[in-house]
């Protein structure tokens, strides 16, 4: 017996299996461009895209049909909404149609034939807009802003005619609007997109990164028939076997999502009311509760190529089921509940409750809990797993 056996079998299983997979790690690009690469672009991605944190330059057309002074005095105010970006003159509604079909515009404003007139006599101008409504935040925006700007072009003519009878501007302003709607958003007063899209959408994303490179690091074992010299470098020992390899990663993500944490409250200084150690704490558990539905799922049915589609799926569906782009409590009852199978649903709530108030652990400990079951999901399919590498029956599955 040389030396090197010697001492490979005076180390541990655990320090085996860890030595093992930094070589894994440390001779496959893949591996550092997935697990460190991708996130940090991530993290970018989504701390700047919001911009100023509110959406403006949107594309809209305009169609005027009436060629007036007034019309070209809306086509102006039209033009100096921040919100709008006029890009598209128009002939007919049709064409200004198929430009929002097409997506080349978000919404159009028409003016129609005789508008100046019908307004100056009295008669019923209608200024109709259309927008596209598929994309929900870029449609209500679109809808806020031509609510706002027409609202003050549709008192004009009543405006008009009483200056015309002798009445003060003034007198006239507070017969239109007799009393004054002033909006406090609370923790948000500046409506500001990245405040609370920011962080829960990169966690989104970064709970597909996570999935993925769990199942792959484990599944590569069984695709590349190298899971029973894994399996062996444990001494059979399948728990040791599966936390010394997917340790280096847990350790790599918790310090991105710790990172993630800090750029998006402290860099682009996104308000959080609650405890910095929780946020920290309750990310970390979210990664491993992360990599522990990743390999129940795994272990369910261990063929790599099936099971990295399926959490794909599974992992996209995060930004819906969290409740970021959709109410949850407003889904259907059976959404609702396969809701609570994703572990970012809970991590959400959880960043949620911080976010806007002080909570402390006593009003959290449910999402907290929860996410603990995901783990020890996965360790119950341990043998499961173990069965199947003993087995090769999936060693050959595409």
């Amino acid at each position: 017996m040389d030396a090197s056996e010697n001492k490979e079998k005076k180390e541990s299983p655990f320090k085996r299996v860890l030595y093992r997979e930094f070589q894994r790690m440390t001779s496959r690009r893949i591996y550092f461009a997935a697990a460190i690469v991708l996130p940090l672009f991530l993290l970018f991605f989504m701390s700047t895209i919001f911009g100023g944190g509110a959406m403006d330059g949107l594309p809209i057309g305009i169609v005027d049909m009436d060629n007036t002074s007034t019309s070209r005095q809306i086509v102006r105010s039209m033009e100096a909404v921040p919100t709008f970006d006029v890009i598209r003159h128009f002939s007919n509604e049709t064409e200004a149609r198929q430009s929002v079909l097409h997506k080349e515009i978000y919404g159009y404003l028409s003016i129609p034939h005789n508008f100046e007139e019908d307004a100056l006599t009295g008669k019923d101008a209608t200024l109709p807009y259309y927008y596209h409504y598929a994309l929900l935040a870029v449609g209500g925006e679109i809808m806020g802003a031509f609510g706002n700007s027409l609202t003050p072009i549709s008192f004009s003519p009543i405006a008009l005619e009483a200056e015309e009878l002798g009445v003060n501007p003034s007198e006239v302003q507070t017969f239109l609007l007799p009393f004054e709607v002033s909006d406090h958003p609370v923790y948000n007063p500046g409506l500001n997109y990245s405040i609370y899209l920011s962080q829960p959408f990169f966690f989104v994303l970064f709970q597909i990164v996570i999935l993925l490179i769990t199942v792959y690091s484990v599944g590569s074992e069984i695709k590349y028939k190298t899971a029973n010299e894994w399996l062996a470098c444990a001494d059979g020992n399948i728990v040791v076997a599966v936390v010394a390899k997917l340790l280096p990663y847990t350790v790599i993500f918790a310090l991105e999502g710790i990172m993630a944490n800090f750029v998006i409250f402290r860099v682009f200084n996104v308000p959080l009311w609650g405890s910095w150690f929780l946020l920290d704490f309750i990310t970390v558990i979210f990664i491993i509760a992360t990599q522990g539905f990743a390999l129940f799922i795994f272990s369910l049915f261990p063929a790599v190529a099936l099971i990295i589609s399926a959490v794909s799926m599974l992992g996209s569906l995060g930004a819906t089921l969290s409740g970021i782009t959709f109410p949850v409590d407003n889904m259907y009852s059976w959404v609702h509940f396969m809701s609570y199978l994703l572990p970012v649903r809970h991590f959400t709530e959880f960043g949620q409750i911080m976010f806007y108030t002080a909570a402390d652990y006593m009003y959290l400990w449910p999402q907290f809990v929860i996410l603990l079951i995901f783990p020890f999901l996965a360790f119950i399919m341990f043998p499961h797993l173990k069965k199947a590498i003993i087995s090769c029956k999936y060693e050959d599955i595409e």
